[in-house]
């Protein structure tokens, strides 16, 4: 008797206190306080009803000011200069655009030592591929040392990172090579070609230093690593399957880039095959890879794969020279000018009707060389603890680009392998570079007529052994296991690249990649969510076994901002998830739905459109008799929904802080009433 007069208190006692609540709620709905109050306590022992609380006003300059910081700003890069004097923001100034005066005034013989000897091992790397890299962009070989030159000297001055290797890479030099011969022989017009290669080289600089000037790096994202998995593979097979030309020693060979085109190739030319090109070129490639997989079992010899490529450039030589009459039928390099860069700024061309390809070849090679080198330069630097600025990087190789396009260098980045060279052999700064620009110096002026009897077949050795190591079969598997969608881009970047043209397949790659953000955002997670026994703690339904179905209420959550392309569907996909709810209810003898609960906790932003969508969704619910409830919106979301007067809809027990006072608060209102 006692108990049945305690309840019946207890309800009279809530229903008044909720009276109370109800007159100051209007109130604060009304005078659009910053607080909104939706209730006290619960008389749910334990459970305390919270405050559901509006973000601090800002005005709308205000809160431009802020998006536009997390935007182009996320890293504050003017917090230095905060509370400083003039002569020491001056100072932070030049070390902030020119790394060389951070590190310069405590540089030291002990790191001259380290970086002479890392620089002498680079080079070593350095000259074989960039003869052998410009070959691949079907550029004179001299370019390529050219290329070698210039760039590592102004990116050590500009650069951020200690250990990246500058210079020509695989894949910008194919992609240049395959987009420029689509259009320009470089046998039948050499100049031209060579005009159109250093032209993309100024607008690869050009977009890569506007991308970093208006810290636009995010645009770079956009390749995802599973397409660049699947792009650098095909790209590594093309690359390989090219130089069968040189290994085989066939003089007459297809300039298509695709499979089928190339193997077809090779086989309609048998009779041109020369069994002396033949054993040259597989001898040392064996010693290449043998020398690469050494280095890779033995971190400790790295010098070994690093001076291979040029120890078969010298015995390569030598072996021409002294059997020259048995070997005629080897082709070789021939002679290449002694002396510096050439000044090539009269070969840029901005008119004509090959302007639009030299655009777009710059573009395309600036983009993926920049997503190497700022990639390569990260990975070192998260091995050395310092951190390197992706924005400062772009301008560095943009500026490096345009200024090695008017002294008749092409497109170059930082390296992966002479970066892993560089970074083994002690490397302590950027001045690895400017002693690596040395040797080549050095290289330039008096030892270019040693490379006359150079065999070509090494240099398509040396390629084959480069760009084996892009293909990474153990990624693409990781990608497999963990997602599928991800394996899809990277395979169709893959057989993009090998079967249709290396542009294509980059462009297959970016597409799949922009329809998988398209596919998460138009079609976000929902989940069904039920309450861990014992706990006040909800979780979806299907990931934990202890979690149960709360009687009457449907609890959801939605695990992505609500915007216009998604609003649609998550109408109806939360009117599928009260359907089936009431099967669910109706199969298993169970109570009546009367709430439907959506958790907001990961619901970032919302729009017109989504809020349009919560206010439709409200109408339909109560139609059929079903309350709709918010729990725990963040900020943004809050002050959308209170300037919007969509809150105002919602009545007395519309919005909660969480999901478990939502379910405590209603489920004591439902017991109160008669």
């Amino acid at each position: 008797m006692l108990m049945e007069l305690f309840n019946t208190f207890g309800s009279v006692f809530w229903l008044w206190q909720k009276m109370g609540v109800n007159s100051n709620r209007v109130e604060d709905f009304s005078s659009q306080e910053t607080t909104l109050r939706i209730t006290t306590e619960s008389i749910v022992p334990g459970m305390e009803i919270h405050n559901v609380c509006l973000p601090p006003k800002k005005t709308t300059l205000q809160k431009l000011k802020q998006r536009l910081g997390e935007i182009f700003f996320p890293d504050d890069p003017l917090y230095r200069f905060k509370n400083q004097t003039w002569c020491k923001k001056l100072l932070l100034g030049l070390q902030f655009l020119f790394p060389i005066f951070q590190w310069g005034p405590e540089y030291s013989l002990r790191l001259l030592r380290s970086d002479i000897i890392s620089g002498l091992t680079i080079a070593s790397l350095a000259i074989p591929q960039g003869i052998s890299y410009a070959k691949l962009a079907n550029l004179p070989p001299i370019v390529g040392l050219y290329s070698s030159f210039v760039p590592p000297l102004i990116y050590s001055i500009l650069g951020s990172s200690r250990h990246l290797g500058v210079g020509p890479v695989s894949i910008a030099s194919l992609v240049m090579g395959s987009m420029l011969s689509e259009t320009v022989s470089p046998h039948d017009e050499p100049i031209l070609y060579l005009k159109l290669a250093f032209t993309a080289t100024f607008f690869a600089g050009l977009f890569q230093a506007s991308l970093g000037f208006l810290r636009l790096g995010f645009v770079i994202d956009f390749l995802s690593k599973a397409t660049l998995v699947g792009f650098m593979a095909g790209a590594a097979v093309i690359v390989s399957l090219q130089q069968l030309k040189g290994l085989l020693g066939i003089v007459h060979f297809t300039t298509k880039m695709q499979f089928i085109p190339v193997i077809s190739s090779v086989f309609n030319h048998r009779d041109e095959w020369s069994w002396q090109t033949i054993v040259v070129g597989v001898s040392f490639l064996v010693f290449l890879l043998t020398s690469r997989h050494i280095s890779m079992k033995r971190p400790k010899l790295f010098w070994v794969s690093a001076a291979a490529p040029l120890t078969s450039v010298i015995l390569s030589t030598i072996l021409v020279l002294c059997f020259k009459l048995k070997t005629h039928k080897i082709s070789i390099i021939g002679y290449l000018p002694k002396g510096l860069n050439p000044p090539s700024a009269n070969m840029l061309s901005f008119s004509g009707p090959d302007l639009a390809l030299a655009i777009k070849t710059g573009i395309v090679t600036g983009i993926l060389s920049l997503t190497e080198g700022i990639a390569v330069g990260r990975t070192f630097a998260a091995l050395k603890n310092y951190q390197v600025d992706g924005n400062k990087e772009m301008m560095a190789i943009g500026l490096m680009n345009m200024a090695g396009s008017c002294s008749s260098c092409y497109v170059t980045t930082g390296s992966f392998s002479r970066s892993a060279v560089n970074y083994n052999a002690g490397a302590q700064t950027a001045v690895s570079n400017i002693i690596m620009a040395t040797a080549v110096l050095v290289t330039l002026l008096f030892l270019m007529p040693l490379f006359y009897y150079t065999p070509n077949v090494i240099l398509g050795a040396i390629i084959v052994t480069a760009v084996i190591g892009l293909i990474d079969y153990q990624a693409a598997y990781r990608l497999w296991k963990v997602d599928k969608l991800d394996f899809l881009a990277c395979m169709c970047s893959f057989f993009g690249v090998l079967f249709i043209s290396v542009p294509s397949g980059l462009g297959i790659a970016v597409g799949v990649s922009v329809f998988k953000i398209l596919l998460h955002v138009t079609r976000p997670n929902t989940l069904i969510m039920g309450n861990i026994r014992g706990t006040n703690v909800y979780q979806c339904l299907g990931r934990y076994k202890e979690t149960s179905r709360v009687p009457s209420f449907l609890i959801l959550a939605i695990e992505s901002p609500i915007y216009f392309a998604n609003s649609t569907y998550l109408q109806e996909r939360i009117l599928r998830w009260i359907r089936e709810e009431e099967d669910w209810i109706k199969a298993n003898n169970e109570g009546t739905l009367k709430c439907v609960i959506l958790d907001m906790t990961a619901v970032t932003a919302i729009d017109t459109s989504g809020i349009d969508l919560v206010c439709e969704l409200r109408k339909m619910l109560e139609k059929r008799s079903f309350k709709l409830v918010l729990a725990n919106p963040v900020g943004s979301v809050m002050e959308k929904l209170h300037q919007s007067k969509t809150l105002d809809s919602f009545g007395l027990n519309g919005i909660y802080l969480t999901v478990g006072e939502a379910v405590a608060d209603i489920s004591a209102l439902w017991k109160s009433q008669p």
